[in-house]
């Protein structure tokens, strides 16, 4: 999660002003607020974080402290594959996250048989990402989301049409998921060779090797 900071300043006359900072983290927003605290001059101060949500300066520490326990600063990566001899496609996503100040790694595929494109299959790989946030339980975080197929991550940023229906109901699909589970999702775009850990989940799982593994990261 990133917040910005909203305050009034005022100087001894009583002449006020009030000042909007960037967007940067929960850790640098609570310093700076600390320091503006220190001051004396700095009063009204919120944090309004990037899902229009507002926390004063205690309730802000108080989550930090809660979240440590629950998986956050989270990355995905995702990739999909379809075999066109065979109609089925493989699904794979790796999930980076920490947790009691331990990172850990969680990795799935899933070989699946109703789909009919590789598009479709990436869209059902990152839905399957999702899938496994729900269980971990994620809510209401930031999430970045990253892979290889410009059609998907481009399509979901809004920056290409979505103009086939059946990529259209994927679209649709993932971003009511996200919706319901509060969270804010980021994209990136990689090469397939960045993204080899998610492509090698996906050929498993068309090769009918079923992965499923939560593990530390040192």
């Amino acid at each position: 999660m990133n917040v910005r900071i909203e305050w009034t300043y005022k100087k001894p006359k009583g002449i006020e002003t009030t000042f909007h900072s960037e967007e940067m983290s929960v850790g640098q927003g609570i310093l700076i607020a600390e320091d503006l605290d220190r001051t004396g001059r700095s009063k009204n101060l919120i944090f309004v974080d990037d899902l229009d949500r507002t926390w004063n300066l205690k309730e802000l520490k108080q989550y930090m402290k809660g979240i440590e326990t629950e998986p956050h600063n989270i990355v995905v990566y995702f990739d999909g594959g379809f075999d066109l001899s065979t109609k089925q496609s493989g699904l794979g996503c790796a999930v980076y996250y920490e947790q009691n100040n331990q990172n850990f790694r969680l990795r799935k595929n899933a070989l699946v048989e109703e789909l009919n494109t590789n598009n479709e299959a990436e869209y059902a790989a990152l839905h399957l990402s999702l899938l496994e946030l729900d269980l971990l339980g994620v809510h209401h975080l930031r999430v970045k989301f990253v892979g290889d197929s410009q059609v998907v991550i481009n399509q979901l940023k809004g920056e290409w049409p979505c103009l086939e229906e059946e990529l259209t109901k994927w679209a649709d699909r993932i971003e009511n998921k996200m919706y319901n589970m509060g969270i804010k999702p980021e994209y990136a775009l990689i090469s397939r060779k960045e993204n080899r850990e998610a492509d090698r989940l996906a050929s498993q799982a068309l090769k009918e090797i079923e992965i499923t593994s939560t593990s530390e990261v040192k």
